[in-house]
């Protein structure tokens, strides 16, 4: 395949506009497809928002903005996304909600269209199942925020072809993400070093072994992190955590991935973080 100029992503969540946001970005076509107008119209004020920051802080003129925005068509129709040349699957971090939506992808477009999903955790082999010719299947593991963060995780399944993969990482390259590449198992890179650190601080203070206060800021003053553990837990979303955990725990059975009952309470409570306004702290 030769550079993709034509990509959808479905599931307009906060990751999917970021990841419609980069792509748009960097010149390229984007579909962003959700369930529902509701969905829809919460991608567009997030991307709006995202430009006009970008705008103020001098990043970039109104008239780039302008031409990003116009890059991007938000739809609640699947068939819209039937010429893309790439679809990155966005939705929440269900394994059978993925199956389904990868599923309808497959059934929605060209046996030619390469089909990536920005899963944090659920290895893409399982993903792949869903889908014909699974040598097109990938995994683009992008960071939130998307038009911020600069890492791309790029996960090959047992099928995906080197074309596949090559294709990938152009497109990574194209948004000027830095790539790195992972084989499939459960979490990757990243999280699979992330996950055990969060719940390990989830759990120092479930036990009350310090404040929470206190946590974040021996990580953040002792060990030169920008944020603190459960800080982070709370951008990244408890529920983010508590399903990859879950999905690491469940692959590899080892306690340091399981979800203390805290966490799992807290989810449970509806206690999801900053998009919640209530995590391990209180958000305004």
């Amino acid at each position: 395949m030769t550079e993709i100029n034509s990509v959808a992503v479905v599931g307009a969540g906060l990751m999917g506009s970021g990841i419609a946001e980069s792509a748009a970005r960097a010149g390229v076509q984007v579909i962003l497809r959700d369930v529902d107008q509701a969905g829809v119209d919460r991608a567009q004020d997030r991307i709006e928002r995202s430009l006009a920051r970008a705008v103020q802080g001098g990043k970039m003129a109104d008239d780039e903005a302008a031409s990003i925005r116009a890059r991007i068509n938000l739809t609640t129709d699947l068939g819209a996304i039937r010429d893309a040349e790439l679809v990155i699957e966005a939705v929440p971090e269900d394994e059978q909600l993925k199956l389904e939506v990868m599923t309808a992808i497959d059934a929605a477009v060209s046996g030619t269209a390469i089909i990536a999903s920005n899963t944090s955790s659920i290895p893409i082999t399982q993903l792949a199942h869903a889908v014909s010719n699974p040598e097109r299947v990938i995994g683009l593991h992008f960071f939130s925020p998307v038009p911020v963060m600069r890492l791309v995780e790029i996960v090959t399944a047992l099928d995906t072809s080197e074309v596949t993969v090559a294709a990938a990482k152009s497109f990574a390259a194209r948004l000027g993400k830095t790539a790195i590449e992972s084989k499939d198992r459960s979490g990757f890179i990243v999280n699979m070093l992330l996950i055990p650190y969060l719940m390990a601080a989830a759990r120092m203070f479930e036990q009350g072994f310090a404040s929470r206060e206190d946590i974040d800021v021996g990580m953040k003053l002792g060990c030169g992190h920008p944020m603190g553990p459960l800080s982070l837990s709370d951008f990244i979303g408890l529920d983010v955590v508590h399903a990859i955990g879950v999905s690491l725990y469940d692959e590899f059975k080892r306690d340091e991935y399981e979800p203390p009952p805290l966490l799992k309470r807290m989810v449970a409570s509806g206690r999801l973080g900053r998009k919640s306004g209530c995590g391990f702290y209180e958000y305004g």
